[in-house]
């Protein structure tokens, strides 16, 4: 039987989720930094290079360049800050906005062939639960 020392628990969980996590991203066919800047303009709506830079702690350069790329892939569109005229916004495109459910579809249809595949009917069960207890943590 595991442990419950709680130390112990948490230190297992890190690194469970950490290979898991690992293993769903080898289903994207976009690389990773790109899918997270998608990802957090999905989340957090249309904002600037710099803004970009500061959530996914890169430089500006390094973000201006990402998005450079994103731009020429037709995944994001730049437009004018509506108060700042010296900014532009970057947003999602149509063309990313698809990309990027693709890419969560495909992680999705992952992890469910493995949990349908890997786990028995009662571990499913268990899983489900664990999955409530995970939201709890992270709200903490």
């Amino acid at each position: 039987m595991p442990t419950l020392e709680p130390a112990t628990v948490a230190a297992d969980l890190r690194t469970a989720m950490g290979k898991l996590a690992r293993r769903v991203k080898q289903e994207d066919r976009i690389p990773h930094g790109q899918v997270a800047v998608l990802g957090v303009l999905d989340r957090d709506g249309a904002m600037t290079t710099s803004d970009l830079a500061a959530d996914q702690r890169v430089r500006p350069q390094s973000m201006a360049r990402a998005v450079g790329l994103l731009m020429e892939q037709g995944l994001v569109v730049r437009r004018a800050h509506p108060t700042d005229g010296r900014k532009s916004l970057v947003d999602l495109s149509e063309v990313g906005r698809a990309a990027l459910k693709a890419e969560r579809d495909r992680r999705a249809d992952w992890l469910a062939r493995a949990i349908d595949l890997e786990l028995s009917a009662d571990e499913q069960r268990q899983l489900a639960h664990s999955v409530a207890l995970m939201e709890r943590l992270a709200a903490y």
